[in-house]
């Protein structure tokens, strides 16, 4: 098992450091649930997590060294894998709630996070996704297929699966009616008839297909569901990244963002 936090960032984050923007934003977002805890006071209240180092947050991290993580003569400065980093995950959450799929998904908006974070946990739960190995290779597929919650249907318009019988596209506008849609895409007449039969809602997704868009249920529910029917768990517990990419893609795009959420995931869970 992993620590938890270990490979969480890259590089040291403090005075004359490189300070790249997303260990910035994950040792903010660290010290945020540290103050939470009362683990350390910062001034003026929270920081702001937006990746930009300043005083503030070298602050923060001095007071921090200075009454929880018992350095004697604190440098302001996280290393990865160090003494510091391991001291504030210690404040990271047990279960999967809004501040831990917050840190994993960066860019993901919060009110987004907010809105789904629960039904990723219910969709996981209803197909089987409940090992940390299962739950880590979920959530960093849906991660990049979604960009980080930020996208819930594809930006195409659709019309490259115009006349596609191996999708059940048989009648015109078929493509973009039934273009990609959900956290990992529902794409094609079939596969929106198939996952409308699944439900008990197969004439009524044929009808309105924008609903796996515009109902966060379906949004992350036909995930889920996507995951089950093609039994990606198989190749979670084995570990198996790129397999699974290839049955969700169809080939490896994505791959190497695919492969850092997942460090991501493994590293805030502790897989």
């Amino acid at each position: 098992m992993t620590i938890r936090g270990a490979g969480i960032t890259v590089a040291a984050v403090g005075m004359r450091c490189s300070n790249q923007h997303d260990d910035v934003v994950t040792i903010q977002r660290l010290l945020n649930l540290c103050a939470a805890d009362n683990r350390v006071k910062i001034d003026e209240g929270q920081l702001k997590p937006d990746g930009a180092f300043g005083k503030k947050t070298l602050n923060a991290i001095i007071a921090f060294q200075h009454s929880e993580a018992g350095i004697p003569n604190p440098n302001g400065q996280v290393d990865p894998d160090s003494e510091t980093l391991f001291s504030l995950c210690e404040s990271l959450p047990s279960t999967l709630d809004s501040d831990l799929l917050a840190m994993l998904y960066l860019r993901a908006d919060s009110e987004d996070v907010a809105e789904l974070v629960g039904r990723v946990v219910n969709s996981m739960e209803e197909h089987e996704i409940t090992t940390p190995l299962r739950r880590v290779h979920f959530l960093a597929q849906i991660g990049h297929e979604s960009g980080e919650l930020r996208f819930r249907a594809e930006i195409a318009s659709g019309k490259a699966y115009e006349g596609r019988p191996d999708l059940g596209n048989t009648q015109p506008g078929d493509g973009p009616r039934f273009k990609g849609r959900g956290l990992i895409q529902l794409t094609g007449r079939a596969n929106y008839s198939e996952y409308g039969r699944s439900i008990g809602r197969k004439e009524e997704l044929l009808a309105h297909p924008e609903l796996v868009e515009t109902d966060p249920v379906l949004c992350v529910d036909v995930a889920g569901w996507f995951w089950n029917r093609n039994k990606l768990n198989a190749f979670a517990d084995a570990d198996d990244l790129k397999t699974i990419t290839k049955r969700i893609n169809g080939g490896l795009n994505g791959l190497e963002d695919r492969e850092r959420l997942l460090i991501r995931a493994k590293s805030l869970i502790g897989v």
